[in-house]
């Protein structure tokens, strides 16, 4: 049997980095048909105090390569947050995807008590368990961040809907 955890993990993070890679493919042609300069909606904002598109994608990738390596009991890979074309973002996900498709149902057999540990060493640490973390802290960080590029672009003029946000399942 499929661990709990990687079913409502694993292929839910798949299915929405797929649909958020389409969005932003969709933005992009949105600039060149529309003759907008890509950075301005790369740096796009629902409100100033709020990170742009760019920094939106990087903490959804984020979030999902965390989640999944957190589960499968492997290191937490560190990227640099160094993109800044639609082409980096769609690398980035590409490179999220890879990451969490490598990992095997199996890994996750018995994560369900497997203790996660957020910020370890510091004053913010949080020690969780494993389905606290992926129902409470994880996948909400995720969904907010994917729903804010959604937000973004469609609050940009950007042709997308419901459909375009959940992609194939």
């Amino acid at each position: 049997m499929t661990s709990p955890l990687y079913t409502a993990s694993v292929p839910v993070m798949l299915q929405m980095l797929r649909a958020m890679s389409d969005v932003l493919k969709k933005a992009e042609d949105h600039a060149t048909q529309k003759n907008i300069e890509p950075n301005a909606l790369l740096q796009a904002r629902l409100f100033p105090d709020m990170f742009p598109l760019v920094r939106q994608v990087q903490i959804a990738s984020d979030f999902s390569k965390g989640i999944s390596s957190r589960l499968a009991g492997a290191e937490v890979p560190s990227w640099p947050d160094s993109e800044v074309s639609f082409a980096d973002l769609q690398a980035l996900i590409a490179k999220a995807l890879a990451h969490i498709e490598s990992f095997k149902p199996e890994q996750f057999d018995s994560s369900e008590t497997r203790e996660i540990v957020l910020r370890p060493g510091t004053p913010k640490e949080r020690k969780l368990t494993a389905s606290t973390y992926l129902l409470h802290y994880g996948l909400p960080q995720f969904f907010f961040h994917v729903t804010t590029v959604y937000d973004i672009l469609r609050h940009n003029g950007v042709e997308i809907g419901k459909r375009d946000y959940m992609g194939a399942y």
